[in-house]
């Protein structure tokens, strides 16, 4: 088996236990595959835990849940230093926190107040964490995958947009279709009586290796100057629409940081390889844009006036936004 095959049966498993959020699936093997963190908004009970679990039983890699609350402190993300004494010795050791694992699970990010969230950007930015003047590497493999409530807002620290950029994507995740819903009561009566996907799929747990394999090929996938230069003015529309649509100057206030330049480049080369591809076409590049869009946007008052979302803007983009 190749390399993708690898993954692709990776992809299987996980939808085996995952009914109906298939797209989401896709966009967090997407993320692992690009190097990239997450942000996922969904309403409770749409499968966002239970997908990076299912990544987790299927990958050897290590995964830690933080549940993020108002009293949460940063030391309990990152760890920190102990005092023990044993041997008739006494001295402080460096205690790690969860986010010394290969998946690490940031539940409601936006329930901590803004000192924990800067602590957790701050790990998923530099890969490492200094405690008492030490620095201690995170894992090479190494993913963060943050979710969000769009409701029950009352109490909650919303990110602020300059730390949203961090993430490399933001996935909106909706209601199943009906078809779906029926598998996954009928999913769930399964595991109820000790029958159900997600025992089957500990079967095989795929190397850590396979992944780094994955991302050097994704790293040889071609992207052609036509559609280098569509990526660019996708993201110069964003930030001088004028000439681009009167709409879009009207809706947006803030365009896409060079942080979305990148992230585009990335995770379109790996949507092309995970779709069989060793180059990338203008409609890859439209696949995963919102993806990678969505959350780098700051809309105008117009926008928000009016009800536009950042869906509907980048919906405008791409229609207005010329293949070169």
């Amino acid at each position: 088996m190749t390399t993708r095959d690898d993954v692709l049966a990776l992809q299987q498993r996980m939808g085996e236990s995952i009914v109906g959020q298939q797209r989401m699936i896709e966009r967090l093997l997407l993320g692992l595959l690009a190097d990239g963190h997450l942000l996922v908004e969904g309403l409770p009970g749409l499968a966002k835990t239970r997908a990076i679990k299912m990544m987790a039983r299927n990958l050897d890699a290590s995964l830690s849940r933080i549940q993020f609350t108002p009293d949460l402190l940063p030391a309990d993300i990152t760890g920190s230093e102990v005092y023990v004494s044993e041997g008739g010795k006494s001295e402080f050791r460096f205690q790690r926190g969860p986010i010394f694992a290969n998946l690490v699970l940031a539940d409601e990010v936006n329930r901590s107040p803004a000192k924990v969230q800067a602590a957790l950007l701050e790990a998923m930015e530099e890969r490492q964490v200094t405690v008492g003047g030490t620095t201690h590497k995170l894992e090479p493999l190494f993913l963060v995958m943050a979710t969000q409530n769009p409701i029950e807002q009352e109490g909650t620290y919303p990110l602020p947009e300059a730390q949203m950029d961090r993430f490399l994507m933001h996935i909106g995740v909706g209601y199943p279709e009906a078809d779906a819903e029926a598998d996954i009561v009928r999913l769930a009566r399964q595991e109820e009586a000790g029958a159900g996907a997600s025992g089957q799929a500990q079967a095989i747990r795929l190397a850590p290796a396979t992944i780094f394999s994955a991302r050097a090929e994704i790293h040889e996938v071609h992207v052609s100057d036509a559609v280098a230069r569509y990526e660019v003015a996708l993201v110069q529309a964003t930030r001088t629409p004028a000439p681009v649509d009167d709409d879009l100057d009207k809706w947006i206030q803030i365009g896409v940081s060079p942080r979305g330049s990148i992230g585009l480049d990335k995770v379109s080369r790996a949507y092309a390889w995970l779709h069989g591809r060793d180059f990338v076409t203008p409609e890859d590049v439209q696949a995963v844009v919102h993806d990678v869009f969505r959350h780098r946007l700051i809309l105008s008052y117009e926008a928000h006036a009016a009800g536009i979302g950042a869906d509907a803007v980048l919906d405008r983009l791409v229609q207005r936004v010329a293949v070169a």
